[in-house]
C-alpha cells in the first residue's frame, strides 16, 4: 500500500470490549456463534478495535479466534486479543497464556497489569520492580514476535490516589518497551468527571505516549468520565454495547461514539457507519437475549420520544426545537406520543407519522383529543398501541373504516378434564355484512389453551372466510397490567396485544374491568387493523 494510499486513521478511536469485559455482564452467555455475529455487528458500526476475549484462560475465546481466522472478515475493526502479563517469577517465553496470546493468531494484543501498588503487593504477592519488569518482559516479547500492544492499568485511579508513581512508571516501562496505547483503567467505576479530567491531564504531562480511558459506570458517570478523559488528552476510548459489563455496565460505546461524533466533531466512526448506530444496539441485546433499554441516548426507542403538548407545538413547528439532533443520523426515528398530555398538535404529528391525512379535519382532531383526555382517565393508554390509536383516529374522519361485524356475544368456558388437561372453550356470535346492505349471522367454536386463545381462534374462523388475509395473522405477545387495585379481586386491566404477519408487528390495547373483555377488545383492534390499514 503506498503512502497515498493509507488510509488516516481519527484522532480518537473507540475500543470494544463487548465480547470479553461486556460479557461479564450478569445474564449474558455468549457461544461462539454469537460471539462472531457480535464482531461483524460492530465492524458494521465502525469502531477501530474489537476485542474478543481471552484466548488460553477459557475454552470459548481461544475456540472464537481460531474460528475468526477463517470465518470473520472485518471491514473496519482490527481484532484483539486480552490477557495478562507472565506471572511473577516465570520467564514470559514460558508463560502458557502469553504464547496462547500469539497462538490466537490477533494482529493486536491488550495486556492487562496492576498500576495499584496495594494489589502489586496484596494481589500478585511481588514487588514493585517485578510488576514493571512483569509488563516490560511481555509488551517487549509480543512486540518482539509482531504484534501491536496496548495496556490496560488496572485500578489506575484508585492507584494514583493512593501512590502517584507507580502507575506512571508502569505506562513508562510499557511505553519503553514498545506498547501503543497504555489505558487508564477506573475498575471500581467510583471516578466522577473532574476527577478523571484532573487525573489524566495530570498524566498526559508526565508521560509520553498514547493514552487511553477504561471507564466502568458505578457512579453512573462512565460515559462522561470517558469523554472528559479525551478532552483532556485520551485518543483511545473504551467501550461495551449497551453498557454491558459486570455490576453497573461499562461506558456504552453507542453512546461514545454518539457523542464523540456529533458533540465532539470527532471522526471515530466512518460517517456511513453512523446510522447502524440504533439498529446494531437492538441487534445486539436481541443475541445477548436482553431486552433492549427503550431509554438509552441516542439508540433507545424513546430517545426521541416525545409526550406534552407544548414539545408536540413547538416540533409542528420545527423538530429541532425539541431534538438535539435529527434522529436519522443515528439511525433512529421520532416519535409522538399521544397521552391525557396531548394538544391538538400531539394528534397532528402523530397522524403525520402513521400516514394519515389531517389536512381541514379540525374537528375531527378536536375529537380524538377529547377521546384519549376521557379514556386515559379511565385506564387506557396509546403510548404503546399506536394500532389502536390509528383505528380511534381514522373512525373519527369522513372515510372512516367500517367495522368488520357486529357482536351479538361471546361466551367462554374453561374445562378441567380428568387427565389435568385445562382447555377453554369459546362461542363467538356475529353479524358480518352480507354485501347486500344486510347481514349474516355466523356463530363459530374455538377451543385454545386459554379463554383468550379461545376467543382468538373463535373470532378468527368467523372472519377469515371473509377476509382471507387473517390466516396470516398471529398473536406475537400478550402483556397485562392491573390498574388501580383497591383490594379482593376488584381492579381495572389494560391488556396490551402484539400482533403479526409475513409484513411486520402491530400493537393494540383493551381495558376492562374483566380481563378477558379487555383481550377481546385489543383482539378486535387487531384483527380489525390488519383487515382496515395494513
Amino acid at each position: 500500500m503506498t503512502e497515498q494510499q493509507t488510509p488516516v486513521r481519527p484522532v480518537v478511536e473507540v475500543f470494544d470490549t463487548t465480547l470479553r469485559d461486556g460479557a461479564q455482564r450478569e445474564g449474558i452467555t455468549y457461544s461462539v456463534a454469537d460471539k462472531l455475529a457480535v464482531a461483524r455487528l460492530l465492524d458494521d458500526v465502525g469502531v477501530a478495535y474489537i476485542e474478543g476475549g481471552w484466548p488460553g484462560a477459557l475454552p470459548k475465546d481461544t475456540e472464537f479466534f481460531a474460528r475468526a481466522r477463517t470465518e470473520l472478515q472485518l471491514r473496519h475493526a482490527v481484532l484483539v486479543a486480552f490477557g495478562a502479563t507472565r506471572k511473577a517469577g516465570v520467564a514470559v517465553e514460558d508463560d502458557a497464556q502469553v504464547r496462547a496470546l500469539l497462538d490466537s493468531g490477533a494482529p493486536v494484543v491488550c495486556l492487562v497489569a496492576k498500576s495499584d501498588l496495594r494489589h502489586v503487593r496484596d494481589a500478585l504477592r511481588t514487588t514493585p520492580e517485578e510488576n514493571l519488569a512483569m509488563v516490560a518482559d511481555t509488551v517487549a516479547f509480543l512486540v518482539g514476535h509482531g504484534r501491536r500492544v496496548f495496556v490496560d492499568c488496572e485500578h489506575f485511579f484508585d492507584g494514583y490516589a493512593f501512590d502517584p508513581d507507580h502507575g506512571v512508571a508502569v505506562l513508562r516501562a510499557a511505553f519503553a518497551a514498545g506498547a501503543e496505547v497504555g489505558v487508564l483503567c477506573d475498575t471500581n467505576g467510583g471516578m466522577l468527571p473532574s476527577g478523571v479530567g484532573r487525573v489524566v491531564a495530570d498524566v498526559r504531562a508526565r508521560v509520553e505516549g498514547q493514552l487511553g480511558i477504561h471507564c466502568q459506570d458505578d457512579t453512573g458517570c462512565a460515559v462522561a468520565n470517558s469523554l472528559a478523559a479525551v478532552e483532556a488528552g485520551a485518543t483511545q476510548v473504551q467501550g461495551t454495547a449497551n453498557g454491558y459489563g459486570e455490576r453497573a455496565g461499562n461506558a456504552d460505546t453507542f453512546t461514545l461514539i454518539g457523542n464523540l461524533v456529533t458533540k465532539m466533531g470527532l471522526p471515530v466512526v466512518p460517517a456511513e457507519c453512523l446510522p447502524e448506530l440504533s439498529r446494531v444496539s437492538h441487534a445486539i441485546a436481541e443475541l445477548a437475549n436482553l431486552t433492549p433499554d427503550d431509554h438509552q441516548p441516542f439508540v433507545g426507542a424513546s430517545a426521541f420520544a416525545h409526550k406534552a403538548g407544548l414539545h408536540a407545538s413547538a416540533i409542528k413547528v420545527s423538530p429541532e426545537l425539541y431534538n438535539h439532533l435529527d434522529p436519522v443520523v443515528v439511525g433512529n426515528d421520532m416519535r409522538i406520543l399521544v397521552t391525557e398530555m396531548a394538544g391538538r398538535a400531539s394528534v397532528e404529528l402523530k397522524g403525520r407519522e402513521l400516514g394519515v391525512d389531517l389536512a381541514g379535519q379540525g374537528d375531527a382532531v378536536g375529537r380524538v383529543v377529547a377521546a384519549v383526555k376521557e379514556r386515559e382517565a379511565r385506564g387506557w393508554s396509546y403510548e404503546a398501541a399506536d394500532a389502536s390509536f390509528e383505528l380511534l383516529l381514522r373512525g373519527e374522519l369522513p372515510d372512516a373504516p367500517a367495522r368488520l361485524f357486529e357482536l351479538e356475544s361471546w361466551r367462554t368456558t374453561v374445562e378441567h378434564r380428568p387427565d389435568g388437561q385445562v382447555v377453554s372453550e369459546a362461542v363467538v356470535k356475529v353479524l358480518l355484512p352480507d354485501g347486500l346492505g344486510g347481514t349474516e349471522r355466523v356463530v363459530t367454536v374455538g377451543e385454545g389453551n386459554g379463554p383468550v386463545n379461545a376467543l382468538d381462534t373463535a373470532l378468527r374462523s368467523a372472519l377469515v372466510g371473509r377476509w382471507p388475509q387473517l390466516a396470516d395473522v398471529e398473536l406475537a405477545d400478550y402483556k397485562v397490567r392491573i390498574l388501580g387495585w383497591t383490594g379482593g379481586t376488584s381492579a381495572t386491566t389494560r391488556v396490551l396485544v402484539d400482533t403479526a404477519d409475513k409484513a411486520g408487528e402491530w400493537t393494540t390495547v383493551g381495558v376492562h374491568e374483566n380481563i378477558v373483555e379487555a383481550s377481546w377488545l385489543a383482539m378486535v383492534d387487531a384483527l380489525t387493523y390488519a383487515v382496515t390499514v395494513r
